[in-house]
């Protein structure tokens, strides 16, 4: 029987955080357990294995939300990683992780009060405008919003792992405002060849901080409380905007406010020297035991 411990990853100085059930001792679950699991839970689960033969990664990591199977999760991976550390697994060293996406490389680091900021790594993100610019008005429809709400930008296509679309939202207000129809959203992310609509808002007060919210194409619930794998393409899709300049700071995405989980995602480029782009970035942030939460066996 597999035990599921829940962690909330990318948590901030006000609580929030995206939940996550994780096992990290998946050997034997087979996809019907692990599907089985997530839907319990109703949040993207992380299993953890024995890397497969030939590789040089340390474990293999799988994520299924209630509706399938995920190919990377940063979440998870994170909460993963996390619970690892907890359990006496793993040092503070770099683990290498084999994903369906591809191998990511996590990182630990204490911070001052004795709780441990964790990175993983990402690709360089690709950037285009979405294939289908005419469906601009539907998509503003279909988030709850008017034309009048959005920036002057157009919608991208971003990715590092998988494609999200980035709505530039005119005010953190009417993000906050944004009321998504799941199932219209569903069918314009086929069209437009996406895994979910991610909405942005500058926050004028803070530099390189942006608020934003998560609208997942078929995952089994309307919204996310944090997406890593989102903000790190958003991170891409910011330097193709203008609205950050290329530099080690990173950018702070503060995600889930609008559902009482307010979150925190830590996203920096990665800048080999002397390159003109980034080779890829860094997403990180803070994990903690979901309250209420204790390890649960289930059959």
């Amino acid at each position: 029987m597999p035990t599921v411990e829940v962690v909330n990853v990318f948590t901030s100085a006000s609580g929030g955080g995206n939940p996550a059930p994780i096992v990290i001792d998946a050997g034997g679950l087979d996809e019907a357990a692990m599907t089985a699991i997530a839907k319990s839970y109703g949040h993207e689960s992380g299993f953890v294995f024995s890397p497969d033969s030939g590789t040089d990664a340390d474990f293999r990591f799988r994520f299924f939300v209630p509706r399938h199977e995920m190919s990377m999760c940063g979440h998870a991976t994170i909460g993963a990683v996390w619970l690892l550390h907890r359990h006496g697994r793993i040092g503070a060293g770099p683990v290498a992780v084999q994903t369906l996406s591809g191998k990511v490389t996590a990182q630990l680091r204490a911070e001052a009060d004795g709780t441990q900021f964790i990175e993983i790594s990402q690709p360089a993100g690709t950037v285009q405008e979405i294939p289908r610019p005419e469906l601009r008005e539907d998509i503003i429809r279909a988030i709850g919003l008017e034309p009048a709400d959005i920036l002057d930008l157009p919608f991208l296509n971003a990715c590092t792992s998988r494609i999200k679309t980035l709505i530039p939202v005119r005010s953190p207000a009417r993000l906050d405002a944004a009321r998504p129809d799941s199932a219209r959203i569903e069918q314009l992310c086929e069209q437009i060849d996406s895994t979910g609509l991610y909405l942005f808002s500058p926050d004028s007060s803070v530099p390189r901080k942006f608020d934003a919210r998560q609208f997942p194409k078929s995952s089994g619930y309307p919204e996310d409380a944090a997406t890593g794998i989102a903000a790190a393409a958003l991170a891409f899709g910011l330097l193709h905007y203008g609205l950050v300049k290329l530099n080690g700071q990173p950018v702070l995405v503060h995600q889930g406010r609008a559902m009482g989980c307010p979150s925190d995602i830590h996203v920096r480029f990665d800048l080999a020297p002397g390159a003109a782009a980034p080779v890829g970035c860094f997403v990180g942030g803070r994990v903690v035991l979901a309250e209420g939460q204790h390890a649960q066996r289930h059959s």
